[in-house]
């Protein structure tokens, strides 16, 4: 799924290769000249385009991936009326989109933010502002559904969490079944607060 409906231009060509190289080797493991090479574009115009360098372009990329899966978030989310189903959906499709890239293309931020933990960088913020969207997306949703103020602030809290959880659990047992099972359970979980 692209966010732009033009041909990408060379600094969203940057942005959106920087995205996926680091979603499948980190930050660390990605290097400039790989990300220019995989944008087909010169090192200079990356440069150019982020004067900043390495951290700079990571930012955009943490920035692109938290829209692309915010979008997907919230088309999952509004395909069903119950939340709780909506959740266990979401979860679904995420597994299958995991098993069908060859495990490799998990969250979006998963990896920058494991790398930059203890950090007060531009980076480890962009990660923390790219969960509590997601989280906002969720709450949104649950607060649609009824639910409290405080409970959907506190549950979709719970099912980003989970989510992001079974993900990388998913990666590393190379089966759709951690991010199934959390759809199940939060589904659950949702359906204790209609009662």
């Amino acid at each position: 799924m692209s966010l732009y409906s033009a041909p990408p231009s060379t600094r969203e060509r940057i942005v959106v290769c920087a995205a996926r190289l680091i979603q499948r080797q980190g930050y660390v493991g990605t290097g400039i000249k790989q990300i220019a090479q995989e944008a087909q574009a010169t090192l200079g115009s990356v440069y150019h385009f982020f004067p900043g360098g390495k951290e700079t372009v990571a930012v955009a990329a943490i920035k692109h991936g938290e829209k692309e899966f915010a979008w997907l978030l919230k088309d999952a989310l509004r395909r069903e009326d119950d939340p709780a189903a909506a959740v266990e959906s979401c979860a679904a499709e995420l597994a299958v989109g995991l098993r069908e890239s060859g495990w490799l293309d998990g969250c979006p931020i998963t990896a920058a933010a494991l790398e930059t933990l203890g950090t007060d960088s531009e980076m480890q913020r962009a990660c923390a502002d790219a969960l509590q969207r997601w989280e906002g997306v969720v709450e949104e949703k649950l607060l649609a559904s009824g639910f409290t103020a405080e409970d959907a602030a506190e549950v979709a809290t719970t099912v980003i969490s989970t989510l992001e959880g079974a993900e990388v659990t998913a990666q590393v047992r190379r089966s759709e079944e951690p991010l199934r099972a959390a759809g199940r359970q939060l589904a659950r979980l949702l359906r204790t607060y209609e009662a």
